[in-house]
């Protein structure tokens, strides 16, 4: 009997055994169930495509929750010495390698404000982390990611106050001539400089309104950060142009920030002159009056790194080509930085707030106190003061009395003293706002003094003697200086009077001098201390032509004694025992030595771009009607050297035959 196999799994109808039904809301699987879903709303199995490219999402596509979770765990371990998350965080703000990708924006967003929200915990532990993130390029990112960054930056400093000072010399560095948070990226948009400018602006000014004290922190660093006077001119306008901008929003460093550029402005200036007197005279005039005018447009210069000098080959210059090339770069870089601040004081001294007036006013003097004057041979910044003194009659008086003061105070050192006696003189003499009464007034109060020194000093006076009564002499040239250009205020009655034509009417008659003014020159020229043998010859030259052809006072009796006097008798007649040739000229160099400076700060200004601030506010040296009708004035281009070379060969015939 065959016995019938059945199929396995499957049992005979008659052998179905039917368990007892339970209740239940689950409905019965049925066979056909497996094979397709039993409605539409049913997920089924995925199958996937091969052609079909399948990602897999970096760690740095993490939500904002999951990273700001990632990041407080990584700081958490970095404390416990484990730093695998910890190094990942600076991977994502440090300098992307070459091979590398770029962590996206929206990365670079989210770990900031996981930083943002974890600034407690970024102790001195974390001080690499938060040196690569001040170095990253948030400036030059969206303005969106840019608030957020000053955000972290201001709630990290309050936090941690020992990031201040490196996250002010990061926002001090991004307004420089080339700041590092422009074009580190090749996938970010370039932002033009003026606006990185304006983001880094925007930010230390955030800062110091929640820390008031990182002021002085501030200024550290903005004067070590101040460009070398070899820097390029850019440079300096540059970080002049935004040093500026912080006094607008931080006034409380206004003072300090305008002393800090004119102290090195005044190193500027010196620097130029120093190589000016090593120059060829016909060289230098040349590399001072033809120096380009530079560009006016201060937005094309901030945001075109090409506006620099013209960097010429200097592999085919010489030694002497080169030197002027980078003279004539300093004289411009100069003009720029004094055009801005001329522009910035005149918005100062002319705005409607008599308080901001008397500010500005009141800086400009504090500086001459205290770096301009105790400079020697400044040349061009004094004419910042020049300028807006002569704004108000009132100020005029102040810088005045400020130099009498200073002149006559005998408790001050020679040196201040002889310098506040030439920036008086040359003041009083070029300043065309100078009323003739303020002439009238400085003459008597040089007469008052003068009359001091030579009762105290005529009595034991033996004769000249420089090193003994150099004050006494430099008044005396200041004196003759200013009647050499102000001589028609010393006049009795006005100055319309005396015009060119009539000069000649009244040449051979008595002037009508005022008071006292022939009894000075009189009591001083020939007095014991003969001021005349030391005052500086071009001076006294010029002097005695003037009152002689007006009839003042005749010396030229006395030049001609004063021929036969050696101001380096003190020597001893050992150092002339030897009628050698190094002798006699040792001697002469000797003699030369014992004469006065010829410095007046406020002689002709020829600095193309900011001579204009002083036009009209500068005396011209006019010649004499009738005695000088051959010589045209000091502004023209060659009247300078004519007279410069008139006195010289005047001075050198005189020595030549002692």
């Amino acid at each position: 009997m065959t016995t019938a196999t059945m199929p396995v799994g499957i049992a005979p109808a008659s052998a179905t055994i039917h368990p007892p039904r339970k209740s239940t809301l689950v409905r019965k699987r049925e066979d056909h169930d497996m094979l397709a879903p039993s409605s539409p709303t049913k997920r089924s199995k995925v199958s996937f495509d091969s052609d079909v490219e399948v990602q897999v999402l970096e760690e740095w596509e993490k939500s904002p929750a999951v990273v700001q979770e990632g990041v407080r765990r990584a700081l958490l371990k970095h404390a416990t010495g484990d730093n695998t998350g910890y190094d990942q965080i600076k991977t994502v703000y440090a300098p992307v390698k070459d091979g590398q990708d770029e962590p996206s924006p929206a990365t670079v967003r989210n770990h900031t404000a996981a930083l943002l929200s974890n600034v407690s915990t970024l102790n001195k532990s974390c001080a690499d982390l938060v040196q690569v993130a001040l170095s990253s390029d948030w400036l030059g990112r969206s303005e969106e990611y840019v608030h957020l960054f000053t955000q972290f930056l201001a709630n990290l400093v309050s936090a941690q106050a020992l990031y201040l000072p490196d996250v002010l010399r990061m926002l001090v560095e991004n307004i420089t001539s080339a700041p590092p948070s422009q074009n580190q990226s090749e996938t970010l948009a370039d932002v033009p400089r003026s606006q990185l400018y304006i983001r880094a602006h925007r930010t230390i000014q955030c800062l110091l309104q929640i820390i008031p004290s990182s002021c002085r922190v501030l200024l550290s660093i903005l004067t070590t950060l101040f460009p070398h006077q070899s820097d390029s001119r850019r440079a300096h306008i540059v970080y002049t142009h935004n040093l500026l901008r912080i006094t607008e929003y931080a006034p409380v460093l206004q003072a300090d920030i305008l002393r800090l550029l004119t102290e090195r402005l005044v190193k500027i200036d010196l620097q130029v002159q120093e190589d000016l007197e090593d120059l060829a005279e016909e060289i230098e005039d040349g590399v001072v009056q033809h120096v380009p005018q530079a560009r006016s447009d201060m937005d094309r210069i901030l945001d075109d790194p090409e506006d620099s000098e013209d960097e010429s080959d200097i592999d085919d210059m010489d030694e002497d080509t080169l030197r002027t090339q980078t003279i004539a770069k300093n004289v411009e870089k100069m003009d720029c930085i004094l055009d801005m601040l001329f522009t910035y004081y005149d918005q100062k001294i002319s705005a409607p707030l008599r308080s901001t007036q008397v500010g500005a006013l009141d800086i400009l003097l504090g500086q001459f106190q205290t770096i301009i004057l105790p400079t020697h041979r400044s040349r061009h910044t004094q004419f910042l003061l020049f300028h807006f003194v002569q704004q108000s009659p009132a100020h005029v008086d102040v810088f005045v009395g400020m130099c009498a003061q200073t002149s006559f105070d005998k408790r001050r050192p020679d040196m201040l003293r002889q310098a506040a006696a030439a920036y008086l003189a040359s003041f009083v003499a070029r300043g065309m706002h100078v009323s003739s009464d303020i002439v009238r007034e400085v003459w008597d109060y040089l007469n008052a003094e003068l009359k001091k020194h030579v009762q105290e000093y005529e009595s034991a006076c033996r004769g000249p003697n420089l090193q003994r009564y150099s004050t006494y002499y430099m008044l005396v040239q200041a004196l003759l200086y200013i009647f050499c250009f102000r001589w028609r205020d010393l006049e009795l009655g006005p100055d319309e009077d005396y015009d060119g034509e009539e000069l000649s009417t009244f040449y051979g008659e008595d002037r009508r001098w005022r008071p006292g003014v022939k009894e000075t020159l009189q009591l001083n020229i020939f007095s014991k201390l003969n001021p005349l043998k030391v005052c500086s010859p071009g001076i006294v030259t010029e002097f005695a032509r003037i009152a002689h052809h007006l009839h003042v006072i005749y010396v030229y009796h006395l030049l001609e004694t004063n021929k036969r006097i050696r101001l380096s008798h003190h020597l001893g007649p050992s150092n002339y025992s030897q009628l050698n040739r190094e002798t006699a000229l040792t001697a002469r160099l000797e003699e030369e030595n014992q004469h006065l400076d010829e410095y007046f700060p406020f002689d002709p200004y020829y600095l193309p771009k900011s001579k204009r601030w002083i036009e009209g506010d500068y005396r011209e040296w006019a010649g004499i009607p009738g005695l000088d009708e051959d010589k045209a004035t000091d502004s023209d281009s060659g009247e300078g050297e004519a007279e410069d070379s008139d006195v010289d060969e005047g001075t050198g015939t005189e020595e030549s035959n002692e």
